[in-house]
This record gives C-alpha cells, sequence and structure tokens, in this order.
C-alpha cells in the first residue's frame, strides 16, 4: 500500500520484530482502528514516499532515523548530514528509518511511545 491519500486510511509502517511496533498494532486493534500494514523491511519506501513522509511527519529526517544502527555508521551519516543524505540511506537501508510510523491522511506520527499515534485520532 502507498501513502494514504485520505482520512479515512491509515496505515502502519510496521517491523513486526520490533516491540514498540507490536505495541502500536497492538493498541490500534484495541482502539477498533480499521488500517493497512506495510512491513517497510519487505516493501521499502521509495525515495517519493520519503520525502512524503518527513512532509507528513512535519520532522526533518534527522529525527526519525535510526542512529544506533550499523548502517547509519556504514553511510557515514552523522548528527551533520543533510537530510537529502539521509533520505537516500533510508532508501537504501530501511532499517534506519525509525518504527513504528502511523500515516492517516496527510498526517503521520512516530510511535514512541505508542500512544503518539493516537494524536492522530
Amino acid at each position: 500500500m502507498s501513502l494514504p491519500e485520505n482520512e479515512n486510511q491509515v496505515l502502519l509502517l510496521h517491523n513486526p520484530g520490533c516491540s514498540k511496533s507490536r505495541a502500536t498494532l497492538a493498541l490500534l486493534q484495541e482502539r477498533g482502528v480499521e488500517f493497512e500494514q506495510r512491513h517497510y523491511l519487505e516493501a521499502p519506501l521509495t525515495r517519493d514516499e520519503l520525502s512524503e513522509l518527513e512532509t507528513r511527519l512535519a520532522r526533518p529526517p534527522g529525527e526519525w532515523l535510526r542512529r544506533g544502527e550499523k548502517a547509519c555508521r556504514d553511510a557515514g551519516l552523522d548528527e551533520s548530514s543533510e537530510g537529502a543524505a539521509i533520505l537516500d540511506a533510508m532508501v537504501a537501508h530501511p532499517i534506519l528509518m525509525e518504527r513504528p510510523i502511523v500515516v492517516r491522511g496527510r498526517a503521520a506520527r512516530v510511535g514512541r511511545p505508542p500512544e503518539t499515534v493516537l494524536e492522530l485520532f
């Protein structure tokens, strides 16, 4: 599934191996939210989707970059890295994207803590 086009569409960018992502999944299910899941490690976001996600999050990519990942060091990223370089690295290494992220229409939130995504509803 691509990014939602309207307020009635909800997408969970999910990594089932992540406890915060599983907690966010459970939170949405408990609340009866209808949503699609995209396992972004298996179906990575395109560069255009990541750029759009940056807009919907209203946060620069450096704020939703997983800096502790080996791929971050291998890509030569640090606090001074430009947003474009970070997005390019996320295309090549989807594990660098913070998780989970819930997108509803034109807005998105990183689920850290998971309850943060409830701001969308």
